[in-house]
């Protein structure tokens, strides 16, 4: 089955793009939505391909001679294998038997088994000294074998990729150090990549294009399969390349392409405009922000934030908390650090009540988009048929897939939310605790209410906007103490 993949009929007439997709933010051409539809279906036609577990992958349209094609793509392994029949290879094949590496780990295993059969305690240390060099050498010596391209023509292996950048610790650091086996919480590593770097379907598509030198012109990644209850990703669903791993791999590998802006820029330059001043005095303000205004810097400086709008008003004005960027509403400003603390520690003891209203996906789409997922679980959605109750479901951050969280019922800190239905798609939440995506996980989980809110693109489905609205706070003032209650209505339409 040849790579490159002639772009279906219906594709006449639909012109490409000007720029090339921005991979960490964007809304996927149609060009590409039709290919993965392609793929999608070819993979739920082929035995081979049945998708037995979910998995990211990826479309490339690409330019040859004049005309226009795409390659797809897979994450690490699918089904047991690097190689599938119409999938661009890996950039560097592990499972290869007659390879170093595969060479490297039989020694490795050797020693694994001189351990476990050993009856001296010095043998084994030396041992164990022995296995964790040659481990860390031969990881070293992989990273340096992805030897990956660039438009401009320039080459780096990852390990000059990663000289800068800070990797997560990996999956086994932290449970490790939850567990108690090692003393010291681990810390990210300066200039070491993360494991499986280079081997997303981002990275892999580029690296074929370059390598047969076809113009990329647009690209998406979207999910196949099931969904895992901790990771909640839908299938046919397009996402955003990995942080971790993918951000120093693809800032490297798309130098020489003409890549569009960040949207989330020219949108919050535009959206600092519908900030609103609620309310007043000589210590707070109460705001009002948009959906899709970030609260606090991110990485990129020229992103636009409701924090540093505030501090060019005025250098004092402090953020209390925090509003995901998508979700709008009602935040508590304060006039100076020492009225920011006593706030802050007014949320601490729980003492700051608030109230949101969100709008979930409608139960029947939900089951159309979700069938398999509710199938494993039974226990999906329950919740929807009870008027009010509460969700109590602990989280963590997902260390390998920034900013996504995740259920986490061993290391999650816990996580309680009061909910109220008010129609049968609309429900009032009230956090109890402040987790980060907390509302919207406690939503779209199994064993939450089931259904994500309307336009969540993390743990959902995309619409206009996250249909979720901080539509009040009660509290007393830090100063007077009088109580004093603040509610704004939400201005979507539906």
């Amino acid at each position: 089955m040849s790579l490159l993949h002639p772009l279906p009929s219906s594709t006449e007439g639909i012109d490409s793009p000007k720029q090339f997709t921005n991979p960490f933010c964007y809304t996927p051409h149609t060009l590409c939505e039709i290919a993965a539809k392609e793929v999608i279906d070819h993979c739920y036609s082929t035995p081979s391909m049945l998708p037995h577990e979910g998995k990211m992958f990826g479309v490339l349209v690409v330019e040859n001679d004049g005309h226009r094609y795409y390659l797809a793509a897979f994450s690490g392994i699918y089904n047991g294998s690097y190689h599938h029949d119409g999938f661009v290879p890996p950039v560097y094949d592990l499972q290869n038997p007659d390879g170093f590496f595969h060479e490297e780990e039989t020694r490795i295993d050797s020693i694994t088994r001189q351990i476990n059969t050993s009856t001296s305690e010095e043998e084994k240390n030396g041992l164990k000294v022995l296995r964790k060099e040659k481990s860390n050498a031969l990881q070293m010596w992989t990273f340096r074998q992805f030897r990956m391209h660039n438009a401009l023509g320039d080459t780096q292996d990852l390990m000059e990729i990663f000289r800068e950048s800070k990797s997560p610790c990996t999956i086994d650091e932290y449970v490790a150090y939850k567990e108690g086996l090692t003393d010291s919480k681990p810390k990210s590593k300066i200039g070491i990549p993360p494991a499986g770097a280079g081997e997303c379907c981002a990275p892999k598509l580029l690296q074929y294009a370059y390598e047969h030198h076809l113009k990329p012109l647009c690209m998406e990644e979207f999910w196949i399969g099931p969904s895992r209850p901790d990771d909640m990703r839908i299938e046919g669903r397009h996402y955003p390349a990995c942080q971790h791993k993918c951000v120093p791999i693809l800032t490297f590998m798309l130098q020489g392409l003409n890549v569009e802006e960040n949207p989330n820029i020219v949108r919050g330059k535009a959206l600092l405009a519908q900030v609103r001043t609620i309310y007043e005095d000589e210590s707070i303000l109460v705001i009002s922000k948009p959906s899709g205004l970030l609260s606090v810097p991110s990485k990129d400086p020229q992103e636009p934030s409701l924090q540093s709008y505030l501090a060019g008003i005025n250098a004092d004005y402090i953020l209390a908390h925090r509003l995901d960027m998508d979700t709008s509403g009602l935040m508590l400003v304060a006039k100076g650090k020492d009225i920011a603390k006593q706030l802050q520690a007014m949320f601490y003891r729980k003492e700051i009540k608030k109230k949101y209203i969100a709008v979930l996906d409608k139960a029947e789409e939900r089951e159309s988009i979700m069938g398999e997922m509710a199938r494993q679980h039974e226990t999906m959605g329950r919740r929807q048929y009870e008027q009010q109750g509460d969700i109590d479901l602990p989280l963590s951050r997902n260390p390998l897939d920034a900013p996504r969280q995740m259920v986490n019922r061993k290391y999650g800190k816990s996580a309680l939310t009061h909910y109220l239905y008010i129609g049968q798609d609309t429900v009032e939440l009230y956090p109890v605790t402040g987790r980060t995506h907390q509302l919207r996980i406690h939503c779209a989980h199994p064993e939450g209410l089931g259904r994500p809110i309307k336009g969540d693109m993390l743990y959902g489905r995309p619409s206009d906007r996250l249909y979720l609205h901080a539509t009040r706070i009660e509290m007393k003032h830090p100063v007077t103490c009088q109580w004093m209650t603040f509610e704004e209505a939400p201005n979507w339409q539906l």
